[in-house]
């Protein structure tokens, strides 16, 4: 199963909000809710969040058996 509980810990790291993302970078609420249930989410999407927050893959996803 792919988690996204490093995402939460990445945006506050870098002072990221979840309403900065979608006002001021144009991300969907529908996805935010979608990273929050860990469901699926396109790899386009990984990378959008990966150049908003200007860090790898690891920062954001990782994989629990």
């Amino acid at each position: 199963m792919i988690v996204y509980d490093k995402l939460w810990a990445t945006m506050e790291e870098k002072g990221i909000t979840q309403y900065k993302l979608i006002r001021c970078y144009g991300i969907s609420a529908g996805q935010i809710s979608r990273l929050k249930k860990n469901q699926y989410v396109s790899t386009h999407t990984i990378e959008v969040f990966c150049r908003i927050l200007d860090c790898r893959v690891e920062d954001i996803m990782e994989y629990k058996k």
